[in-house]
């Protein structure tokens, strides 16, 4: 587990330091991944060179496993910072790509036979088998970034971390990416820290996340979670927005906003609940998206119906989330 406590870093500026991180506090659970959102200028590089030991914090602590890693020096720092590996996108043009991956492994002395071993594994994980004795130079740049990977991976990290992996990558690659960071994480047990500007990375891959901003956390927790948390920031961005008219919610008896989780609430909470209190509930605005494999709805629903109270009580007591009600102009005109 990775523990960052009240960390902070300032940097020389033109006569005055520029502060890159304010007191930040997150955990990163063992075997998670992990995603650290925010603009460009809020401190996520250099929270992950934090994280990484290759800068120390102005105050604070990071900690692996307890271990205070500030206290740290000369081989005992060495020796901990080999639990984790940075992915580094400059490749060495002059070897293939098993070549690439070995490398570390041939600094490590790792004998032949046991480094195409795991050479091969790396392969296979990030789909490049194909490609082992092709150049960089002949590769994609989502290929050549899924290389970089496996390299990271060579030395078995107990902790990536990615800064930004899909910068400068189209869509469809960035897919290709993503699910390799997420194998690493399921298949080999290793930890995952990325950071990104992009929340839709975190959407599609990440456990938890922390909203950073001009070095602040504003937010951080499981991402389910602050799906279905009021006021939540991280879940204004990922969530279907959700545009009606006064015209269409006028219709109704009320209008209410509710996230449903999960395949059984998407596919059945709505419907049985209508049916169950003889109410109509007509989705009017929002969509569905997907966090990870979990299917995720923000609708506006246009209720009507003399037990429409019960029916959304009913929906939240089975873990539907409704908020922002509404009211049409029945309710107005009395």
């Amino acid at each position: 587990m990775i523990t960052v406590e009240n960390v902070s870093k300032s940097f020389p500026g033109n006569g005055t330091p520029v502060t890159a991180l304010r007191d930040v506090s997150l955990a990163v659970d063992a075997g998670a991944l992990y995603g650290v959102v925010g603009p460009a200028g809020a401190g996520k590089s250099t929270l992950a060179r934090c994280v990484a030991l290759q800068e120390r914090p102005d105050r604070g602590v990071v900690r692996y496993d307890g271990l205070n890693t500030t206290r740290l020096d000369g081989r005992k720092l060495r020796d901990t910072r080999r639990q984790v590996a940075v992915v580094d996108t400059r490749l060495r043009d002059e070897r293939t790509v098993a070549g690439n991956v070995a490398l570390p492994l041939e600094l490590g002395g790792v004998d032949g036979p046991q480094r195409r071993n795991r050479v091969g594994t790396l392969l296979d994980l990030i789909g490049l088998t194909q490609r082992a004795g092709d150049r960089p130079e002949s590769l994609t740049p989502g290929q050549r970034r899924r290389v970089a990977v496996a390299r990271a991976l060579a030395a078995a990290p107990s902790v990536l971390l990615a800064d930004d992996p899909t910068r400068g990558v189209d869509a469809e690659e960035s897919g290709a990416l993503l699910t390799v960071l997420d194998r690493a994480r399921a298949e080999l047990g290793t930890t995952v820290v990325l950071t990104t500007p992009d929340a839709s990375v975190a959407r599609r891959v990440c456990d938890d996340v922390a909203l950073l901003e001009r070095g602040t956390v504003v937010e951080s927790g499981k991402l389910l979670d602050l799906l279905v948390k009021p006021g939540s920031r991280v879940a204004a961005d990922l969530l279907p927005a959700v545009e009606t008219s006064r015209a269409q919610t006028a219709r109704y008896d009320l209008a209410v906003d509710v996230v449903l989780v999960g395949f059984a609430a998407v596919g059945a909470l709505l419907p049985e609940a209508a049916y169950r209190f003889d109410v109509e509930l007509a989705t009017i605005g929002g969509g569905l998206t997907r966090i990870g494999d979990t299917p995720v709805a923000r609708f506006r629903l246009g209720v009507r119906g003399q037990r429409a109270d019960a029916a959304l009580a009913w929906i939240a007591e089975r873990g539907g989330h409704v908020t922002h009600t509404l009211y049409g102009l029945r309710h107005v005109a009395a």
